[in-house]
């Protein structure tokens, strides 16, 4: 498979040059609340904006224009016409690497199959290379399409440990010809990390991915990792996410210590066309000095949850969004974003 150490995956913290975002338009499974879902984008984006560059993704530049050009900072706006099955971008993106012996930025490009199979995905699975082709990124180019992998499934800590789920992973409309020992060399060579901490247990209801990492358990700065706790004994989710806990006490960083733990509240139950909705507040993005995380509309849990980011986050501003809409289709903040590191947008 190659040296091991030739690739490293940045941890998100590290410093950005943007963020990726795929609109939603007519032809996704948006389309029957367009309306809605676009302005919880242009929330989004105009938190973005402010901060760093923002590349929109969409087949429809010159519609995303009229709709934002007054409500947000287009001095850091680049647009690029693709057409896409979905908005996903943390599925669908490109995973920047570093190339240590040329010191480049590799954009990896991993297969998309619509987490497993589940969804039409063909368009979304071209768009990292479409881009790449476009002269989007200052970046290299490695194609994985052969190995199926989202980002959603995947976190580093900056210093040789990635955690991931088994669930997701090992399922078996991803990759089902490698054993866990193969996916995990894929990971090691693609990533230049060592240690491989696989969570078993924990899930959210109505989540379309296998239980994603980045739904459940995010590392932090510091040796940190903040994941969902849930508290109510009577919640469904209760001895997965407690099981969950114990792993994550359990988990050691590669020098063999623990790592510090901060609790996320569980959000109430949001229940939309008689499905449970995957309401998560780890799947937050962690940008330049700022965190982005996604409220629901719960003004207490909310509030905790701002204070256990803040708590992960010391030196960080921690902005909320209304992200309701997003979770009518079983995603949230995080999901629908990828960033890139500076020097490559």
């Amino acid at each position: 498979m190659g040296n091991s150490n030739t690739y490293i995956l940045p941890a998100e913290w590290a410093e950005q040059s943007g963020i990726q975002l795929t609109w939603p338009h007519k032809d996704t499974d948006w389309n029957y609340m367009l309306d809605e879902v676009t302005e919880c984008y242009i929330n989004v984006a105009r938190e973005i904006a402010k901060r760093e560059k923002l590349f929109i993704v969409t087949p429809h530049p010159d519609d995303v224009v009229s709709i934002i050009k007054d409500k947000v900072n287009m001095d850091n706006v680049t647009l690029f016409e693709c057409n896409s099955n979905d908005t996903w971008a943390r599925d669908h993106g490109g995973i920047t690497v570093i190339d240590k012996e040329s010191n480049n930025f590799v954009i990896t490009d991993f297969g998309f199959n619509g987490w497993g199979q589940k969804f039409e995905a063909g368009l979304d699975n071209e768009i990292t290379l479409n881009c790449y082709k476009g002269n989007i990124f200052k970046a290299d180019y490695r194609n994985m399409n052969d190995f199926i992998l989202e980002g959603g499934s995947i976190e580093v800590d900056s210093n040789g440990s990635l955690m991931t789920t088994t669930r997701c992973l090992m399922s078996k409309f991803r990759n089902p010809s490698y054993s866990k020992e193969e996916i995990e060399e894929v990971l090691k060579d693609s990533f230049g990390v060592s240690n491989i901490i696989w969570i078993d247990n924990g899930y959210l209801a109505g989540d379309d991915t296998d239980s994603h990492i980045d739904t459940l358990a995010r590392f932090c700065p510091n040796n940190t990792i903040a994941y969902v706790k849930c508290n109510d004994v009577n919640d469904e989710h209760y001895s997965e996410l407690k099981a969950m806990e114990q792993e994550l006490i359990d988990a050691r960083n590669i020098e063999g210590n623990p790592y510090n733990l901060v609790a996320l509240p569980m959000a109430d139950s949001i229940v939309f066309d008689g499905e449970r909705l995957p309401a998560s507040y780890a799947n937050f993005l962690i940008m330049n000095n700022t965190v982005l995380m996604p409220t629901y509309n719960q003004p207490n849990n909310d509030k905790m949850a701002i204070e256990a980011i803040s708590k992960a986050f010391p030196e960080y501003e921690v902005v909320g969004i209304d992200c309701v809409a997003l979770i009518k289709q079983h995603g949230s903040l995080h999901c629908i974003t990828m960033q890139y590191p500076k020097g490559v947008l």
